[in-house]
């Protein structure tokens, strides 16, 4: 009866995950804007760097992975999101139609409403007394 109730905040596959699409999403929009030098993509890009970085800050674990990994892995999903909004910009209005034109601004914003709610989740969640 003495024994104390451990809880454990994995920090394995299911990791981030929620924000992962987020910022999957978020560099498939900045791909597909192509503004690099405007306010729009200044500030998109100001965004995708604290999506990029501020989940690992934000976690409450002992066992969190090593930030180098974290951050290159979080990155290379950047990088392919960025390719693939290149990608789709150009093919929008050769192979896909035109109304297809903000699809990944809605799968951003439907990533995010699911991230929120899972955010919000994890933040009201009853937990045990110590």
């Amino acid at each position: 009866m003495g024994e104390k109730a451990e809880i454990r905040t994995g920090f394995g596959a299911g990791f981030a995950i929620d924000t992962t699409f987020v910022l999957f999403f978020l560099a498939l929009e900045f791909g597909r804007t192509r503004q690099l030098f405007s306010i729009d993509g200044g500030l998109m890009a100001v965004t995708l760097c604290m999506v990029l970085m501020l989940p690992y800050l934000v976690a409450s674990s002992s066992a969190k992975p090593a930030f180098g990994k974290w951050l290159i892995g979080r990155m290379i999903i950047t990088g392919f999101g960025i390719a693939l909004g290149l990608v789709f910009k150009q093919s929008i209005g050769v192979t896909l139609p035109t109304s297809l034109r903000f699809l990944p601004l809605t799968l951003l914003v439907i990533a995010s409403m699911i991230s929120c709610y899972v955010q919000f989740y994890g933040l009201m969640k009853l937990r045990l007394a110590k």
